[in-house]
């Protein structure tokens, strides 16, 4: 006796009800956002490989093969040149201010966290540090610009550096910049910092005191290595927050033609000119100027997951 056959449509109604709808729509969803992300970058990315002529003469999303006409890599290497001095700056600006900001906020944190003193002055001291971070950029550029041309004229003040080979007294903006960032982001890391050492045993502390271990001798010894995956975290939260922003930038500078503009400063004028824009020329300088942000988060990829997962417990 033969068996019978099952027919195309009793197999797929067989298979069918055993799929998972939820995953199939979750997964939809997911493919959606990140197509939904991801193509504004790709779009930038395959312009940047495009001769000006192609990125009219083509749909924005479909790139040039290379090797073939409208194809080019000169607009990197231009758009290397032009933000050559403005990268320099930013990063003379960037590392010293996220470093300095991050350190200065661990052990703000420390001495607000794990460090026994008077209640009431250190509350009072934390709640000065919260308001730090909701002071909107816009409410200081007038005070800030005066603060640093007439109260603290670097300029004046730093006269005999000038001096200096490849120094220019326009750099006294760019190292106000670098207090400015320092300044204004020493409260969000202290509160960063807060909430990880909250969640630290406070036995180890305690043993450490017992011992005659002096403050500074604990936060050296014990807290300063446990803080690691943390310092991950804020160095590229810092470090990324610094190196975009602009309105600083814009007052205490103020052009992009000045020996001390930063990256961000100088890609805003970028591409401009009496024919129009280009383009593919700003696209490619934006994913160069974007590099630095991309390399800190390479290297600091496992500190800032542990950071984060610590953070979190």
């Amino acid at each position: 006796m033969s068996r019978p056959t099952r027919t195309t449509e009793e197999s797929i109604a067989r298979v069918l009800p055993e799929l998972d709808y939820s995953k199939i729509a979750l997964s939809l969803v997911v493919m959606l956002f990140f197509a939904f992300f991801v193509s504004p970058i790709w779009t930038g990315l395959v312009t940047a490989f495009k001769t000006t002529g192609a990125v009219t003469a083509t749909t924005p999303f479909v790139p040039v093969l290379p090797g073939t006409e409208g194809f080019t890599l000169a607009k990197w290497t231009r758009a290397i040149g032009y933000l050559s001095t403005g990268f320099v700056n930013s990063l003379a600006m960037t590392i010293p201010a996220t470093i300095v900001s991050v350190f200065l906020g661990s052990t703000a944190a420390y001495g607000l966290t794990l460090v026994d003193w008077n209640e009431r002055l250190q509350f009072g001291i934390l709640i000065l540090f919260i308001a730090g971070i909701f002071i909107p950029y816009q409410a200081v550029l007038v005070p800030l610009s005066d603060f640093w041309i007439n109260l603290v004229p670097l300029v004046d003040i730093l006269a005999p550096v000038w001096q200096l080979p490849f120094l220019e007294p326009d750099h006294a903006r760019l190292l106000s910049l670098t207090i400015t960032h320092v300044v204004y982001g020493i409260p969000l890391c202290m509160l960063l910092f807060r909430s990880y050492y909250l969640t630290l045993s406070d036995e180890l502390v305690e043993a450490a005191k017992i011992d005659g271990a002096t403050i500074s001798r604990i936060y050296r010894r014990i807290i300063l290595p446990l803080s690691k995956p943390m310092i991950g975290v804020v160095f590229i939260y810092q470090f990324t927050a610094i190196w975009n922003e602009f309105l600083f930038s814009l007052t205490l500078i103020g052009s992009s033609s000045s020996p001390a503009a930063t990256v961000t400063l100088v890609l805003s004028g970028m591409g401009v000119d009496l024919s129009g824009i280009d383009f593919g020329f700003r696209m490619a300088g934006a994913f160069v100027a974007a590099m630095p942000t991309l390399i800190i988060y390479v290297l600091f990829a496992e500190q800032f997951a542990r950071g984060l997962a610590e953070g979190n417990t």
